[in-house]
């Protein structure tokens, strides 16, 4: 009597990639659909984890490039285009030969993966830093100076001391450490993506929990960014402590 299509099933759930070819050889002349969609289907997803490994490899490009290095930190912001709520920095230092799955610039994520890489990222990184700059301290030195202050204070709170920062595009004054930046860093360098990931995910909580204590402008949602429930509750309620005075002035 054959073995039954869950049975076959049960055992593709328990193999790992090693197995599952053996499976592919055992099976193939089972012509009942269930078992011929089952390994079709496996075989697609083992296709698409070899595309992904294909496309890690290509986001170490930088991390390979300058693996002579010792501890390789990226660094990224979030929060620079809002009308509310901080600039957050990451600062990242991986392993060397780190892998996590589907790991990419935090703005081509959905909020669900963001927050299992967030996990995942916190539990794998040797170090990581996080560094927040509120609204006035960006009206008092501007966006840009801001940024580069979030930058600063995220690698002063990394553990260990990188020998080398990949930086999202930027180059950031007054830092001894050597750095490297690359334009559209986070889709390209895994550090840089993962500092985007857990800056997104930070700056994110903050601005949800800020919505419970400022209701009415939409922050949970729009994040402070220019949504137009955002700009309608600024113009009838008016600014709040987190709003940006200096990005605000032509809605009131």
């Amino acid at each position: 009597m054959s073995i039954s299509i869950s049975e076959i099933k049960e055992r593709f759930e328990q193999a790992d990639n090693e197995k599952l070819k053996s499976l592919y050889a055992e099976f193939a002349d089972d012509s009942r659909a269930g078992v011929v969609s089952l390994i079709g289907r496996y075989k697609k997803k083992e296709e698409k984890y070899e595309q992904e490994l294909k496309r890690l490899e290509l986001m170490r490009r930088y991390e390979n490039k300058y693996q002579s290095y010792g501890q390789i930190c990226g660094i990224d912001e979030v929060g620079r285009g809002p009308l509310a709520g901080p600039v957050v920095a990451g600062a990242v230092i991986l392993p060397k030969d780190c892998t996590i799955l589907y790991i990419n610039d935090s703005k081509k994520l959905s909020a669900k993966k963001r927050e299992e890489l967030y996990l995942e990222i916190m539990e794998k990184a040797v170090a990581t830093g996080i560094g927040v700059i509120g609204p006035a301290r960006i009206d008092e030195i501007n966006i840009l100076q801001a940024t580069y202050e979030a930058m600063r204070m995220a690698v002063s709170k990394l553990e260990v001391t990188p020998d080398l920062l990949l930086n999202d595009a930027v180059t950031i004054p007054q830092v001894t450490i050597q750095q490297v930046p690359i334009i559209k860093g986070d889709a390209k360098s895994m550090s840089i993506a993962a500092a985007s990931i857990i800056a997104k995910v930070t700056r994110d909580h903050m601005m949800e929990e800020y919505d419970q204590i400022l209701p009415g402008y939409g922050f949970a949602s729009n994040k402070g960014y220019g949504a137009e429930v955002h700009i309608k509750a600024l113009k009838e309620l008016g600014p709040t402590p987190i709003h940006r005075t200096t990005f605000i002035k032509n809605f009131i």
